[in-house]
């Protein structure tokens, strides 16, 4: 007799995963990991790379980043000693994830602008 396929249940968004979600995916956070994805920058490399950014939101997003295990602050012993931010390998699994959202969302955007011009016509 054949086995019935146990169908597991779908995941379910909890305030943890809203939490985690709410931080790696943010305006700042995704500019930095793909920055970081790219090559190890330091913070005024991040500032250069990413220049609307001010410097409070930019070091706030780099804590919840490293706290989160997606970057990695790594002191480089130079004179004076610097600090250099690098995507870790947790964080590495997330860009092809980023990637397909910046292809999805460029792919959509006509369409997202129709809808909203459609809205506040309407509104």
């Amino acid at each position: 007799m054949r086995e019935t396929p146990t169908v597991q249940p779908a995941p379910q968004i909890t305030a943890e995963h809203r939490e985690l979600l709410d931080q790696i995916l943010d305006k700042w956070s995704l500019q930095v990991l793909d920055h970081l994805c790219e090559q190890p920058l330091r913070f005024n490399g991040l500032r250069r790379a990413i220049p609307v950014v001010t410097q409070k939101s930019l070091t706030a997003t780099l804590r919840r980043l490293e706290r989160n295990g997606m970057v990695d602050r790594v002191v480089v012993s130079t004179r004076p000693l610097a600090v250099e931010y690098r995507i870790s390998t947790l964080g590495r699994t997330l860009q092809d994830l980023v990637d397909a959202l910046l292809v999805w969302s460029t792919e959509t955007m006509p369409q997202v602008e129709r809808a909203r011009e459609r809205f506040d016509e309407l509104a």
